[in-house]
């Protein structure tokens, strides 16, 4: 039998709108045992049925709605029918873009709060973030093997996240042999990604759809591509027809891959700078020794982890952008990022024209961009969405 919790009077507004979060103030009992990830059916102080969670007792969050519909069961089959779903959702972007790597599963947005997979070729790679996903692991693998039966799956939950929800992180194979390198195309390009050490999943396949508008902007320019990790939107660049590329990073092992991402792709090698360097002093020194771009590429990594360190976050952003701004060529393009799911769309342009004062410079804002359509927000989870860019020409 599924045990239960009551909520407090007038709590139950944003479930009625199918938000799936309760945070535990909301709660004004619960009914019967629950332990860590159990399922548990959440009921209004009136006696309405709202839906069916994740009992998280470790977190803010102590309940996550798989459902709300009161006859689906939360077994096999349901994972099934929602990996199902996405996928089918999803058949579209993978033929118009050509892709053997997408996101399968976008947490919430996709049904599945706390799990994210993502796919490179036949290899999937799950984040488990909640004590749902972690409670139900077992029966996500059966339904990924029952949809994609030559699938390999690996696990990589070493995010600091799952210690809010009581969880150690952790990385293991789920099924199958695991190559440490896979080889994935987007939009005609062919991409390495480590699955095992790699950032993330392995990549930043949320920037896929940026890629390629940037690389609209890179013919007959040099452009640096500053936070570049394995130099994708530099690949982009060259196959657009850039004069020249800089990438940069602070890992060795990123540049080394950028590098070969370049050579499989069958691109110039000799129109390509591969940088270690920190960017912040680099773009610094740039403008010491008057050199200037003509497309610069910021994507740097998430600078807001909590609300404490928005005003810091937003003085880095703010830093970032000034900085490149200063280097540009009149009438250049700077693609500038942020996958600070806390800094809103509107702030984030609020920073870079602020940026744009400090650096002495008229911008433009002829774009704006998000995370790429096998990301989606569901209209109930306005929080799915986290990436947000801006095209920007500068004078």
């Amino acid at each position: 039998m599924t045990s239960s919790v009551i909520l407090q009077p007038e709590r139950e507004k944003s479930l009625l709108r199918r938000h799936p979060w309760i945070f535990s103030r909301a709660i004004e009992k619960q009914v019967g045992r629950l332990n860590s990830g159990d399922t548990v059916d959440v009921f209004s102080s009136e006696g309405q049925f709202l839906g069916r969670g994740a009992w998280s007792p470790e977190s803010q969050i102590q309940i996550r709605i798989w459902t709300f519909d009161e006859k689906e069961v939360v077994d096999n089959g349901f994972f099934q029918r929602r990996i199902a779903r996405a996928q089918q959702g999803r058949l579209d972007i993978i033929e118009r873009h050509g892709l053997t790597g997408y996101r399968l599963i976008a947490a919430e947005s996709d049904g599945l709060p706390g799990v994210t997979i993502d796919r490179y070729d036949n290899v999937f790679v799950c984040q488990l973030l909640s004590a749902g996903a972690e409670k139900h692991r077992d029966k996500i693998v059966w339904a990924l093997l029952k949809e994609f039966p030559e699938a390999v799956i690996y696990e990589r939950s070493d995010v600091s996240v799952r210690k809010k929800e009581g969880l150690e992180e952790l990385m293991q194979t789920l099924h199958g042999e695991v190559p440490d390198e896979v080889v994935i195309e987007e939009n005609g390009v062919k991409i390495i990604v480590n699955v095992k050490q790699g950032h993330k999943t392995g990549f930043y396949l949320d920037q896929r759809d940026n890629r390629a508008i940037a690389a609209k902007y890179a013919k007959n320019k040099t452009v640096l591509n500053c936070f570049c990790y394995t130099g994708t939107f530099g690949s982009y660049a060259l196959a657009a027809g850039a004069t020249h590329v800089t990438n940069m990073d602070v890992s060795d092992l990123a540049l080394e891959t950028a590098k070969r991402n370049v050579e499989i792709n069958e691109l110039d090698l000799s129109k390509c700078d591969f940088v270690n360097a920190d960017v912040f002093q680099a773009l610094r020194d740039y403008k010491q020794e008057g050199r200037k771009f003509e497309q610069i590429i910021l994507d740097p990594p998430k600078f807001i982890e909590s609300k404490n360190s928005l005003v810091r976050g937003c003085r880095g952003y703010k830093d970032i952008n000034m900085l490149a701004m200063q280097i540009i060529e009149p009438g250049g393009i700077l693609c500038t990022f942020s996958c600070s799911g806390l800094l809103s769309a509107e702030l984030f342009q609020k920073v870079v024209a602020d940026a744009a004062l400090d650096a002495g410079r008229e911008v433009q804002f002829i774009e704006r961009l998000g995370q790429a359509a096998d990301h989606p927000v569901a209209s109930a989870y306005p929080e799915g969405f986290y990436l947000k860019g801006l095209v920007c020409r500068v004078w």
